[in-house]
């Protein structure tokens, strides 16, 4: 008689900071669409209180004690929401790790959504996005909405990887993928460095068309500043880490621009120097040293512009093939690093292990 397999493990990572009026009625809904998953998989939620300075923890823990599938960890002043994921992250084994807005501006039905997509493409990682085909975006104010569409536009220029929304952090990843990874942002730019991190490894990365639902339903419709600064965070920083993913772009296409148009001007220089010469001396026996001068005095601001434009058109291009460079490298000791992760050699976490709090002043540093 063979033994039944076993059910693949689910950890739900909940970030959270300053949200009393909401963690309550959150948890509930996401422990309800764990339940109807319960069947193909076990699973825990796992809150990240990061330093708030509410009731947050609180009742965070009160139904934590009356739900044994829930974990509260906490940070004992506000690292940031990358600092919090990281710290999730190495505080469990599962097979797979879902990563949730505390104010489910997406259902927790994208969940069970992402994992049969991970399940059926056998993708690494699986983002809920709301600019797939089939996906919507309900009461974004248009100005959010757009700086959001702008930055992911941007990253899917740079990266090329046909992924629509490198912002969003609400996604499904293969959890010891995920644990072989050497992630180092603290803040909502972590959810784009996984990204660049899972392609240069060639990982398969899919998503699924999502709701991203700004009606906000538990408060009455008003928006909390904490979602309002953690959106206006992750879009900025999308928009610098665009470099991240092609830094010899900022260089090069500058920088030919700038060789195009000192082409341009060289041109029209030479063209005025060979019309001055012509006139000027028929018979050549003045010397081109004579028309420079006569096309120089006719249009001094267009040679000194033409030399100047070759100049940081040469260095912008130069600069961009070190950033190349640069980064082959750095692919290259991060494929290193991983393999060693992944072997062993070097430890990546120690799940299970009692949360040390982080003191004040030191950001930055997950202990455990």
């Amino acid at each position: 008689m063979t033994s039944p397999v076993p059910r693949p493990s689910v950890a739900v990572i909940v970030p959270a900071y300053n949200e009393a009026d909401i963690i309550v009625d959150s948890l509930g809904r996401i422990c309800e669409e764990m339940h109807n998953l319960e069947a193909r998989f076990r699973w825990e939620v796992i809150l990240v209180d990061d330093g708030s300075t509410d009731d947050t923890a609180a009742l965070a823990e009160a139904y934590a004690r009356a739900h044994p599938g829930v974990r509260v960890l906490r940070h004992r002043v506000n690292f940031r929401l990358g600092q919090a994921m990281r710290y999730a992250f190495g505080q469990t084994d599962a097979d797979y790790v879902a990563v949730v807005d505390c104010d489910l501006s997406y259902d927790p039905s994208h969940i069970g959504r992402m994992l049969e997509a991970m399940i059926e493409t056998g993708a690494r990682i699986v983002v809920a996005s709301p600019y797939r085909p089939g996906g919507r975006v309900t009461n974004v104010p248009w100005p959010r909405r757009v700086l959001s569409r702008v930055a992911n536009r941007l990253l899917a220029l740079t990266a090329a990887n046909g992924l629509t929304t490198f912002t969003g952090m609400v996604r499904v990843y293969d959890g010891p993928f995920l644990r072989s990874l050497d992630l180092r942002a603290v803040d909502a730019e972590i959810n784009t460095e996984i990204i660049y991190k899972a392609q240069v490894l060639r990982a398969r990365i899919v998503e699924i068309p999502a709701h991203l639902d700004w009606t906000f339903a538990s408060t009455g419709g008003r928006r909390r500043p904490a979602a309002d600064a953690r959106l206006t965070r992750s879009t900025f920083s999308a928009l610098l880490s665009s470099f991240l993913f092609r830094p010899f772009v900022f260089f090069t296409l500058p920088g030919l621009v700038l060789l195009g148009l000192a082409a341009v001007g060289g041109f029209w220089c030479a063209w005025n120097v060979a019309d001055a010469w012509s006139l000027s001396d028929p018979a050549g026996r003045e010397g081109l040293a004579a028309a420079l001068a006569n096309g120089y005095r006719q249009a001094p601001h267009t040679f000194l512009l033409t030399g100047i434009t070759l100049v940081l058109g040469v260095q912008l291009v130069a600069f961009g093939v070190v950033a190349a460079q640069h980064k082959r490298y750095f692919e290259d000791l991060f494929h290193l690093g991983t393999t060693l992760l992944r072997r062993g050699a070097v430890p990546f976490g120690r799940p299970g292990r009692t949360e040390e709090l982080l003191e004040e002043g030191e950001p930055g540093v997950a202990r455990g």
